[in-house]
């Protein structure tokens, strides 16, 4: 045997026995269990956010429409150059090809500063009018600083001209005081209220005034501890209101939840349903899950049932909202169909530093 053969003969008993490692995905798709009501609609989540966790409640969504609704799925997330997750990677998008392809979007994110390529197919997508459903701190999705060679500055105000309204302040104090759903009168039969009765949120109420034109749905009662039954807050005051006028913290409640249609230069038009509450430990209040879920289907004109389907698909239980309190060193495959995610590593001890 001359050593070329013999070479030979050794590589491949050592592939044999130590196999390539699988590449881990940098993004994760849940295909459409057949017949359901969105066949041949593919939705795109789209998380990165530092605090409330849409990394964990995007996934989550996904999985109930997929499985329960019949959307095709994909889920993007920010990440190391390791692969694994990190939402405080605000640059950080791969796969956003799948934006090409999308038919409707779901947004969790906070002041990212996507690179060029990434923004044209979002803006695109936005373009071509398909609906929008965005959670919490999408109001404030973009911040590119001033002097960022990006083309896309302009949608640091993606808040108020798309969805409706952009980042004002914290109304309710986030830990301390957790946010009731009020429906609001006059909005009992609208389509995403269907079946929607509680609506309950462990995060805090922000300010908000969506624009002229916005139909809102529902308010956020501030309360005075962080349980369901807790009492509304009669004690906060706020100093700074548009009137000028000093006023009780639910005096008025804030807007938390609203619909509006966009209508862009191109002449197209989005359904937009937008809610200040959606941290991922929100999503786990039914009701809320139930408006999130229903306001899909209203994006796409599907006829909402008496009460939809909002179960999980696989376990979940989020960790609590925080800065840099994401878990460490898991990838998107820890959200693929089956799996219960792992417990991830500690953060390490960190700053305290502005919420929003």
């Amino acid at each position: 045997m001359n050593l070329s053969r013999l070479l030979a003969g050794l590589l491949v008993c050592t592939c044999a026995l130590f196999p390539p490692l699988h590449a881990a995905s940098t993004s994760i798709a849940f295909p459409a269990v057949p017949d359901g009501p969105g066949a041949g609609r593919h939705v795109v989540f789209l998380t990165g956010d530092e605090e409330y966790r849409s990394e964990e409640g995007l996934p989550m969504l996904a999985k109930i429409l997929s499985q329960r609704h019949g959307f095709r799925c994909t889920v993007l997330f920010a990440l190391n150059p390791d692969g694994t997750i990190n939402p405080d990677n605000n640059q950080s998008v791969p796969n956003s090809e799948a934006l090409d392809s999308a038919d409707g979007i779901i947004l969790g994110l906070r002041f990212r500063q996507w690179p060029d390529a990434a923004m044209a197919r979002f803006a695109a997508a936005i373009a071509r009018g398909i609906p929008i459903v965005a959670l919490r701190t999408s109001t404030h999705a973009f911040r590119f600083p001033a002097d960022s060679p990006s083309s896309y500055k302009s949608f640091n105000n993606f808040g108020r001209a798309v969805l409706g309204e952009n980042w004002v302040s914290h109304w309710g104090a986030n830990r301390r005081g957790a946010t009731r759903g009020v429906i609001e009168s006059g909005a009992e039969s609208d389509p995403i209220l269907r079946g929607v009765s509680d609506i309950f949120g462990d995060s805090g109420a922000y300010e908000t005034h969506p624009v002229a034109g916005s139909k809102i749905l529902v308010r956020g009662q501030v309360l005075a501890g962080m349980k369901p039954t807790d009492d509304p807050d009669t004690q906060q005051r706020k100093k700074r209101h548009v009137d000028g006028i000093e006023q009780g913290i639910n005096d008025p409640m804030m807007p938390v939840a609203w619909t509006r249609i966009n209508r862009n230069s191109d002449g197209k038009t989005n359904r937009v349903f937008c809610t200040t509450m959606g941290a991922a430990t929100d999503l786990s209040d039914e009701g809320l899950r139930r408006m999130v879920i229903n306001a899909v289907l209203w994006g796409f004109s599907i006829e909402i049932p008496a009460k939809t389907d909002v179960r999980f698909v696989d376990e979940y239980a989020p960790a609590p909202y925080s800065f840099k309190g994401y878990r460490r060193g898991l990838n998107p495959d820890d959200h693929a169909l089956g799996k219960v995610l792992p417990p991830g590593t500690p953060p390490p001890p960190s700053t305290p530093k502005k919420k929003s």
